[in-house]
């Protein structure tokens, strides 16, 4: 399959942000989308979002649960075999809507939403490493050439994807045991798409609400795109959607792009449009 442009977007509550994606996508035309944080049941996002995105040539997966979580995948490659959640993942305390998988073309997609841990004493810090833990196996078990996970991994993987390490000393997110985690889904076989493309530069995707995180730049690389090396290979483009953060009303996240095959706007990045500042030593901190 040729020109296949792959986004992923935790959008942060899919109601609240309906204009928003719904323009989104007419401007960037991806093939295959996965959403986090929809924070919608199935029968919502259907009655919000179904003719619409039919009308857009859009195959809909929803794992929601409501007011919390909620995954999704959109395509326009087909889809099917579809899978909600992760086999075996544990609860907290019962299985949340946090991974869709459904084959998209040729490519095997999972768009996941990680637990956040919230504190490295918090028995949510646990829970993240022992989903993270089900997840590389469940990657491992697949055929790791055809797959791409997408979505938020509420991790950063190394310094670089923070803007200041010493604001994030103490935080979750940055810890050894979850980029310890992350790693060992990696080595089953998948890339980190954007860093391979951009291997000594910034791309963050996400920027608190508050204390101006954005406009200073003061962000976090926690939305990554994990691609089998095959896949990884038909790389054309990977950028962040940086444009889709500004304005009214946005998402705390950024789009992440990958495109495959064809790379319609150029190999542009790695974050579009760049910031106009530069990170400050300021601190942010996510709480999801």
């Amino acid at each position: 399959m040729g020109g296949v442009r792959v986004a992923t977007w935790n959008v942060n509550s899919a109601k609240a942000r309906e204009p928003r994606l719904l323009g989104w996508l007419d401007e960037r035309a991806p093939d295959v989308v996965c959403l986090q944080e929809t924070k919608l049941s199935d029968e919502a996002f259907e009655e919000t979002f179904g003719a619409a995105l039919a009308e857009r040539g859009y195959e809909v997966a929803h794992h929601g649960e409501g007011r919390w979580n909620g995954v999704a995948l959109l395509s326009r490659v087909g889809l099917e075999d579809v899978v909600n959640g992760l086999p075996g993942a544990p609860g907290f305390p019962h299985q949340e809507a946090r991974a869709v998988s459904a084959t998209c073309g040729d490519l095997r997609v999972t768009s996941v939403y990680v637990p956040n841990g919230r504190d490295r004493e918090d028995p949510h810090y646990a829970y993240k490493l022992e989903w993270l833990g089900v997840l590389r196996d469940m990657v491992e078990a697949g055929d790791p050439s055809s797959t791409i996970v997408a979505g938020d991994f509420n991790i950063a993987p190394a310094d670089l994807d923070v803007y200041s390490v010493e604001a994030f000393a103490e935080s979750t997110h940055v810890t050894a045991p979850e980029r310890d985690a992350l790693a060992a889904i990696e080595k089953t076989g998948l890339h980190d798409v954007i860093r391979d493309r951009w291997v000594d530069v910034p791309a963050f995707t996400y920027w608190d609400y508050r204390g101006g995180a954005f406009h200073q730049d003061r962000g976090m690389r926690i939305d990554l795109v994990l691609a089998g090396a095959p896949v990884a290979e038909r790389r054309a483009a990977a950028w962040v959607d940086r444009l889709a953060r500004k304005g009214t009303g946005p998402s705390d996240h950024a789009p992440v792009i990958v495109d495959l095959d064809t790379a319609p706007d150029g190999d542009i990045g790695p974050v579009v449009p760049p910031p106009s500042m530069g990170a400050n030593r300021g601190r942010s901190r996510k709480k999801a």
